[in-house]
């Protein structure tokens, strides 16, 4: 399996939904850094399950570091963590050993890997690995702060309600961080409460619902990036196609620019206070691959969550025959406000990575 990713600073992840534990190796990272756990813990709650409109499955979300801290300070050695799995429940999968669930990996993966994938909870495709991700990301965020970069993000869009977008010129730092601590992040606070409604509105007809997540990064330096396969926006979307569910990325004003003039798509460079600036930042901060010193902004489509308590057409992979499937279990009815910071731990990993990649750091 592809479960590892990055050039100078590589992540792999492991485990399974319903397995032991799950758990990530960052290698590469700068030694010297002097870690909050707390803040970590913070970013882990904001994913965790059993919160407001998500499965109420209950999960501590605690890792343990197991190498590549000294002091609370990285060594430079691969930083290794696991995640305890504390309330698996395996048995509400077992029919889908045999009636994979539509719109899941269970089908293509019983294919590849002969019916030897784990069906509990999906196994290595769950969304229950979005959690190494975000311990991932929340040591990189660290690194990233350090260097005077700040990430943050949020839900732009559940359903038909739709969240205030990012001024994407002039995304400021305050805000990426006021959402960056919030569980349900959204910009206009009146949102939130129509979002949850259309939620529970999917849960209470066994139904699920999808939507859009905005993140964002300020203060890049001008310059990241290699044309032409190894751009930015070619690497970053490597990684957030890694979060289940994402089944669109876009950068700036993306799909709309293709119904803009090139007058209008356009963005007109200014100097101000001695550095060059844009004026409308329309392609999300990158050109050419590489970054431009605007915020770097992107949008993530979040397909609706496959596992549905309404009945299904499926088939029988024994029978080779159509049968109905009833799931079972503990699932979302909408993953957007806990894709929220995944996709921003996702961005962290992924531009501490471009960072480290143009320009190795030296021990502290």
């Amino acid at each position: 399996m592809g479960s590892f990713i990055g050039e100078n600073l590589r992540l792999s992840v492991f485990g399974e939904s319903h397995g032991e534990a799950i758990g990530a190796v960052l290698d590469g990272l700068p030694a010297g850094t002097l870690l909050d756990f707390d803040k970590i813990l913070a970013q882990m709650a904001r994913r965790a399950p059993g919160g407001v409109a998500s499965t109420p499955r209950k999960e501590a979300d605690i890792p343990r570091i197991l190498s590549g801290v000294y002091q609370n300070r990285t060594t430079g050695a691969p930083l290794a963590a696991i995640i305890q799995n504390t309330s698996a429940r395996p048995g509400d999968y077992g029919n889908l050993a045999d009636i994979p669930r539509p719109s899941h990996a269970d089908y293509p993966a019983w294919v590849k890997y002969g019916g030897h994938n784990d069906v509990r909870g999906g196994g290595h495709f769950s969304g229950r690995l979005t959690a190494t991700l975000v311990f991932a990301g929340a040591v990189c965020r660290q690194m990233l702060e350090e260097r005077g970069v700040t990430v943050g993000g949020h839900a732009a869009q559940i359903g038909s309600v739709i969240d205030e977008r990012f001024d994407l010129a002039n995304v400021s730092a305050d805000l990426l961080k006021k959402l960056s601590l919030a569980y349900f992040p959204v910009i206009d606070v009146e949102k939130k409460s129509a979002m949850l409604a259309e939620i529970e509105e999917a849960r209470q007809n066994g139904d699920s619902v999808g939507g859009v997540v905005e993140v964002a990064a300020t203060e890049l330096p001008a310059g990241l990036g290699e044309p032409m396969f190894g751009g930015v926006e070619n690497r970053l979307s490597a990684l957030f196609f890694g979060i289940p569910a994402v089944k669109g990325v876009e950068f700036g004003s993306g799909f709309a620019l293709s119904g803009m003039r090139g007058s209008q798509a356009n963005d007109a460079y200014f100097m101000d206070d001695g550095g060059v600036r844009v004026k409308s930042n329309h392609n999300g901060g990158v050109l050419g691959g590489i970054t431009t010193g605007a915020p770097l902004i992107v949008r993530l489509a979040i397909k609706p969550t496959p596992s549905i308590f309404r009945e299904q057409e499926s088939v029988s992979l024994s029978k080779l025959e159509n049968r109905p499937l009833k799931i079972s279990g503990r699932h979302d009815p909408c993953v957007v406000p806990r894709a929220a910071p995944t996709a921003e731990a996702v961005l962290a990993f992924g531009l501490l990575d471009l960072i480290i990649s143009r320009s190795p750091d030296k021990p502290k």
